[in-house]
C-alpha cells in the first residue's frame, strides 16, 4: 500500500475531528509543514489543540488558523511574533499551556516512546511547576512532566524514499522529529520523493515505520519571520 496521496487534502481525508489535539513541527516558519496546515484551515475542524513550539507568525503556519478561530488551546514554548495570538490570549479566547523548549521536546519523544510521563528539573520552583507532582532524587527536586500522545502528527521533511523513510534539512529537523513519533497517526509533507535504497540508512533520521501517509508539498516561498535591511548609503 502506497503511503504517497495526491494532495494535503486527500492525506487528511477521514482524520480530522473537532477537539483533536494535533503535533505539529516545526520552529517559528522553518520546517513548519505549510501545506498540511492549510489543509485542517480548509477543513474547518475546530475547538483544536496544537502542541507546537509556536504559532508561526500573524497569517502563517498556526497562525493562519488562530485567525479563523479553529484553535481552542496552545502547549508551546514561545509565544512571540503572533498579534494575534497575543490578542486572543489576553482576551481569555486561547488557553495555554507554556512549556519550557526542552521539555516540550522531551514531552513528545516520551509520547512517541509509550512513556507516560518523567521528571525533570526544569520549572522547579516556578509557575511551571505549580500543580505538579515534585519529587526529591539524590537530594533535589524534580517535577513530573507528562508526555505528550496527539491524534494526529504533521511534519515537514526535506526528502523521503517511497516507504517513509525521512530526512530533514539542517534546523529544519528541530521539532519534526520528536512530533512524528508521539501521534496515533504520522503525516509527513516533504519536498523531495526519492526510490527506495536512495538515501544512506545512516543518513535516515525517522524511520518509516513512523509515518502513515505522505504528500509532495514543493515548491515553497521562502518565508522570513523579520526582515532586517541596511541602507545602502549608510553601508
Amino acid at each position: 500500500m502506497t503511503k504517497l496521496y495526491p494532495s494535503a487534502h486527500a492525506a487528511l481525508d477521514g482524520l480530522l475531528e473537532n477537539g483533536m489535539l494535533i503535533a505539529s513541527g516545526g520552529f517559528g516558519l522553518c520546517g513548519i509543514p505549510e501545506r498540511l496546515l492549510d489543509a485542517i484551515r480548509d477543513h474547518g475542524a475546530k475547538d483544536l489543540t496544537f502542541a507546537s513550539n509556536n504559532a508561526g507568525i500573524d497569517n502563517e503556519g498556526i497562525g493562519k488558523l488562530l485567525r479563523t478561530r479553529q484553535v481552542r488551546k496552545m502547549i508551546s514554548s514561545y509565544v512571540g511574533e503572533n498579534k494575534e495570538f497575543e490578542r486572543q490570549f489576553l482576551s481569555g479566547e486561547l488557553e495555554v499551556e507554556f512549556c519550557p523548549q526542552g521539555t516540550l521536546a522531551e514531552r513528545m519523544r516520551a509520547g512517541g516512546a509509550g512513556i507516560p510521563g518523567f521528571y525533570t528539573k526544569t520549572g522547579v520552583g516556578t509557575q511551571v511547576a505549580e500543580g505538579k507532582e515534585v519529587k526529591s532524587f539524590r537530594g533535589e527536586d524534580y517535577i513530573l512532566e507528562e508526555g505528550i500522545f496527539a491524534d494526529l502528527s504533521i511534519i515537514k521533511a526535506w526528502k523521503a524514499d517511497e516507504t517513509g523513510n525521512l530526512m530533514f534539512r539542517k534546523t529544519a529537523r528541530n521539532f519534526n522529529q520528536p512530533a512524528a513519533t508521539c501521534g496515533k497517526i504520522c503525516i509527513a509533507e516533504v519536498e523531495e520523493i526519492v526510490p527506495i535504497g536512495a538515501l544512506d540508512p545512516d543518513c535516515i533520521h525517522l524511520p518509516g515505520v513512523f509515518v502513515n501517509r505522505m504528500i509532495v508539498g514543493a515548491p515553497y516561498d521562502k518565508k522570513i519571520e523579520f526582515r532586517t535591511v541596511r541602507d545602502r548609503l549608510s553601508a
